[in-house]
């Protein structure tokens, strides 16, 4: 077993300073100096990175149906709040979707995921029985993307 003072110099910073082991991370990779990379922790953040993308994208699409279901199956009690929380969810998918391209491939996936997240959290919220929704997401991708649209 490995203790603090055998671990490599990388990792045990890795531990205890993230911050400034990323410093050194790209001090390394900038000096060409690869020897000196902790690759395995490295790696492990870079994918780290792209799920948490992949993650913040599914969870404002939870949002944003559910803000859409409620929106659509409570007519009466329809607010700004809600076109608001709409908005705001698609402002974020826009802010994720430019900066990460390729997430637009998984956009019907995560669609998918997303949507019985959605239903069941709408459920709780209104009250209504989950049976009020469909079990199937009702919209097009391109729909509940559009700031134009609601249903």
């Amino acid at each position: 077993m490995m203790t603090q003072q055998s671990l490599p110099k990388s990792q045990t910073l890795y531990q205890t300073d993230f911050y400034a082991w990323t410093q050194r991370q790209a001090t390394h990779l900038r000096d060409e100096e690869f020897s000196e990379v902790d690759w395995q922790n490295l790696i492990e953040e870079i994918e780290d990175m792209g799920n948490s993308q992949r993650q913040a994208l599914t969870s404002h699409l939870v949002g944003l149906l559910l803000h859409l279901l409620k929106y659509a199956y409570q007519k009466q009690r329809r607010s700004k709040s809600w076109l608001n929380s709409i908005n705001n969810h698609r402002t974020e998918i826009e802010i994720i979707l430019d900066d990460s391209h390729s997430l637009a491939t998984e956009l019907e996936a995560r669609l998918l995921y997303a949507y019985p997240k959605a239903r069941r959290n709408a459920s709780k919220e209104t009250g209504l029985p989950l049976s009020t929704f469909p079990v199937q997401c009702p919209w097009q991708v391109d729909q509940v993307l559009n700031f134009d649209w609601l249903p």
